[in-house]
């Protein structure tokens, strides 16, 4: 088990999603990347897809009453295990009593934390992904606070690694979207050739942008559906990228959406972050998904 003695800015529980209810008005939330929470699960010999935790800008302080096996992967929090300072990208042993304590996030906004056995939190549609906006899911639908006591599940066999490589993005990748052709010459030039900035009004719903107005000049459009990554231009002309909890429809023009291998880049952006974009072929698209698959195998060096 795991006990919170001191919550950070916002812990959720998280594994990938729960896809396949977007008819019903439930996005698929789970970790904003993805690619760390599934790094840190296999360094503790966790299935890709268990409950860990998502850790925003400031990290907890847990207690962990029969020790555990722990991983760390995402932007670097400062770990320390009783006052010692631990590497991120590899699993560390936690002995009973142990205090793992979490601070200010760096080189990117989100960490994550694997236990070995995973949080054994209640499915809610199929996954423990914490679902704020909807108040369901992960640790009774809302962020960790102190005095909180998480149960684990059983542990697995773990094999001893490291993660080799961790580097987050600030070019993205993106497709045309379904009014692209609605936007001015001015407006397409600016949202390639101009970089963005994350504002403060950004979170798992949305990121808004600043930077170069994009004017739409296409007329009014009617509701339709939305994915994380689309690219909404509300008539300010500031766009706002959707996340993993914003809303499965809209009625803003889409210029464009990012690219899905380059959602978990996204996730370590926050306020004052600046970020390029450029359009990519479909088939460019799909290949980087495929590289990204072969980097989440490639990435951590098992040892002997």
């Amino acid at each position: 088990m795991i006990d919170v003695v001191r919550a950070g800015l916002q812990d959720l529980v998280m594994d990938l999603g729960r896809p396949g209810f977007r008819a019903q008005g439930v996005p698929e939330c789970g970790a904003a990347d993805r690619s760390a929470l599934i790094w840190a699960n296999r360094l503790v010999g966790n299935a890709d897809n268990a409950s860990g935790l998502e850790l925003l800008l400031r990290g907890p302080t847990l207690r962990f009453p029969l020790g555990g096996r722990v991983a760390l992967a995402g932007a670097d929090m400062g770990a320390r295990i009783n006052g010692v300072g631990v590497e991120r990208g590899r699993e560390q042993a936690v002995p009973a009593g142990g205090l793992l304590e979490l601070r200010q996030a760096s080189a990117g906004l989100r960490g994550y934390l694997a236990v070995a056995g995973g949080i054994d939190a209640m499915p809610v549609m199929g996954s423990c992904a914490t679902f704020l906006a909807g108040g369901f899911g992960g640790w009774k639908g809302r962020a960790l606070k102190a005095g909180d006591r998480l149960p684990l599940g059983r542990p697995g066999r773990g094999r001893k690694g490291r993660l080799s490589c961790a580097a987050c993005a600030s070019a993205l990748r993106v497709l045309p979207g379904p009014q692209l052709a609605g936007f001015s010459d001015a407006a397409l030039k600016a949202l390639t050739a101009s970089e963005y900035r994350v504002s403060a009004d950004a979170n798992r719903q949305g990121l808004r942008l600043s930077g170069a107005r994009l004017d739409y000049t296409g007329g009014q459009t009617g509701s339709q559906a939305v994915l994380p990554g689309a690219i909404q231009v509300p008539p300010d002309g500031q766009p706002i990228v959707l996340g993993w909890d914003g809303p499965v429809t809209g009625g803003y023009p889409v210029i464009a959406a990012i690219v899905a291998a380059d959602l978990p880049h996204l996730g370590q952006l926050g306020p004052g972050d600046g970020l390029r974009l450029s359009f990519v072929s479909l088939d460019e698209a799909r290949n980087a998904w495929r590289r990204l698959q072969q980097n989440l195998d490639e990435a951590i060096l098992w040892e002997d």
